[in-house]
């Protein structure tokens, strides 16, 4: 996978994205990087990428021009690839789990980080997707571009590692990951459960599925509203649901 990344603050990228499973992507050659200051790309002397809006407001727009001339240079330079070019704005539609799946099997992703009071509504002609982290506004879309690039480049084949472990995250089956254990079975007077440690995997299958349940109807109840839900599932919610009162 290819991404690149549009912004004002470049260095922001430099450590983040250089550490831990990103770093180790792109050791591997399983993600190749490019972050773009679209700064160098302002047709004016003063290199200037804002200006006052028309009609009036407060604050500072993004200009078109320096933004659509870096997407064209990224253009040229990866011809044939098809990309899917993000805009981070508030405005647009929340991240989560599932728009990471999609986004890890794109062969390119092009993420432009707004900054200032916002965009020329032109700019989003240039986009694939408008993605906001969530209902609150930040002072750029960088830190929101990492938590993307971070949750979507986790997904791609070899990078964790273990497959599994992607595939069982919380949020990836639709339900909350259920507690997990390691040694030392006792730690002040805190013990594994038993079924853990018994050896009997239908047994240890059907205790984590309940217990993913249980903590998916008591922290995050409104998952459970749009999950189908099984009828072994029902029955463990039901137990729950008598347990919990």
């Amino acid at each position: 996978m290819r991404i690149d990344v549009l912004t004002l603050f470049p260095r922001m990228f430099e450590g983040p994205m250089g550490e831990s499973i990103i770093g180790k992507a792109r050791e591997k050659g399983l993600l190749e990087m490019n972050v773009s200051n679209f700064r160098d790309f302002s047709d004016n002397k003063h290199q200037t990428v804002d200006d006052y809006p028309y009609g009036g407001g407060a604050g500072m727009l993004l200009k078109v021009q320096p933004i659509y001339d870096n997407i064209k240079a990224i253009e040229q330079e990866t011809p044939t690839t098809k990309k899917r070019v993000i805009l981070l704005d508030p405005a647009g539609k929340p991240f989560n789990q599932a728009m990471a799946e999609e986004f890890s099997q794109e062969e390119h992703l092009v993420f432009i980080c707004g900054h200032y009071e916002g965009y020329d509504e032109r700019i989003r002609s240039l986009v694939t997707d408008e993605v906001s982290l969530g209902d609150y506004v930040l002072t750029g879309g960088e830190l929101g571009a990492m938590v993307m690039i971070d949750a979507t480049v986790r997904l791609l084949p070899d990078v964790l590692g273990n497959t599994i472990s992607a595939q069982t995250d919380s949020h990836s089956t639709g339900l909350l990951e259920h507690p997990q254990y390691t040694r030392p079975a006792s730690f002040n007077d805190m013990d594994v459960p038993a079924v853990l440690m018994n050896g009997n995997h239908k047994l240890i299958e059907e205790w984590q599925l309940k217990e993913s349940l249980r903590r998916t109807y008591l922290r995050r109840p409104d998952m459970l509203e749009t999950f189908a839900l099984t009828d072994q599932m029902k029955k463990m919610l039901k137990e729950i649901e008598a347990e919990e009162k």
